[in-house]
Parts: C-alpha cells; sequence; structure tokens
C-alpha cells in the first residue's frame, strides 16, 4: 500500500513541511508506505491549454507538456492514496500544486468513472501562515478538484499557525486511519 504525499511550498522547515511530515508519520505507524513528493523541487509548468484548449489530455489522458509531470503522473496513477498539502496563498492552493492538479485534472477528469484516481482516499491540508486567512476557500478548491478526478474524499483538514500543535495530531491520526483502512481492504 502505497501513499504519495504531495507537498508544495517552497519552505523546507515551515508549517507545509510539518504537515506532511505529520502525514508521512501517520501512514508509517499504520504500517503502510509513505513517500513525500515537493513539487517546488520538480520542474512543473502551467498548462498551455494545447490546440485551442485540449490537447492530448483530453484524446489520449497524457500532457504533451514535457517535463517533471509525465514521471509523477505515472506514479500517481499508481499510488493508492494521496495526502495533498498546499500553503494558502491568496486564499488557493499555490502556484506549484496549482500546476500540477490543474495539469492532473484535465489528463484524469476527462476519463470521468475511469480516472485512474477514482474512488482513491485523498487527505486534503491547507496551511495557512501569516494572518490564517484562506483556508477554507482553498479546501473548497481542492474538494472540487477531488470530485473532478472522481478520487474520495477522506478528509479536508485547514490548520494555521494557532491550531498547528493539535491540527499535527489530527493530520497524522486522519493519514494514520487512512492507511489502516487501505491495509484492511486488500492487502
Amino acid at each position: 500500500m502505497d501513499v504519495l504525499v504531495i507537498s508544495s511550498s517552497p519552505n523546507k522547515d515551515g508549517l507545509t513541511a510539518a504537515c506532511a511530515a505529520a502525514a508521512v508519520e501517520g501512514v508509517q505507524q499504520a504500517g503502510g508506505r509513505a513517500e513525500e513528493i515537493r513539487l517546488n523541487d520538480l520542474q512543473i509548468g502551467a498548462c498551455e491549454a494545447c490546440n485551442n484548449g485540449w490537447g492530448t489530455c483530453q484524446t489520449d489522458h497524457e500532457c504533451q507538456v514535457i517535463d517533471d509531470f509525465q514521471p509523477l503522473h505515472e506514479r500517481v496513477r499508481h499510488a493508492d492514496a494521496y495526502v495533498l498539502v498546499t500553503p494558502v496563498y491568496w486564499g488557493d492552493l499555490s502556484e506549484s500544486a496549482k500546476a500540477f492538479t490543474d495539469r492532473l485534472r484535465r489528463c484524469e477528469a476527462t476519463l470521468r468513472e475511469d480516472s485512474r484516481l477514482a474512488g482513491k482516499p485523498v487527505i486534503a491540508v491547507a496551511a495557512a501562515g501569516g494572518g490564517g486567512g484562506g483556508m477554507i476557500t482553498c479546501l473548497l478548491n481542492m474538494e472540487r478538484w477531488i470530485d473532478h478526478v472522481r478520487a474520495r474524499r477522506f478528509d479536508l483538514l485547514p490548520v494555521n499557525r494557532w491550531s498547528r500543535e493539535y491540527k499535527l495530531v489530527a493530520i497524522r491520526a486522519a493519514a494514520e486511519a487512512m492507511a489502516k483502512e487501505l491495509l484492511k481492504g486488500g492487502e
């Protein structure tokens, strides 16, 4: 059972990094395998809306823009579950998270019920630094993405600097519960 913890902050020591680490710990506590993928360490550009808006993402369910998206898309297809952790920028996902999720949505949502993410559980974490605002609108956009790719909402967790300590416990517990559910289901 493999869980991808996808984080999207350039800060390796901040709130988002702590949330991703908590998720990895939770999966491992349940006996699962978790791998953190830091989107900011990869070269994944924004969707280019090829060929009048739709390129091979619609017909072949693969992105024709060549960068680090293709190998990550392959890993995502084969994972059993996901934890998506993003800092909140302007009430939304970070730019690296938006680039990745937009391109993944175009490749997978066009498959509808046959999406390779269909039914797989996702934990979405919106980590708001600064004033702590925008967590709910960010989670709303993450929830919409989960619906588009036909994945399953396992949990949606807002966290800010004031709620950090108890929310890290909650993230760890959610990841552990998700991994336990998967391990009971078929492995």
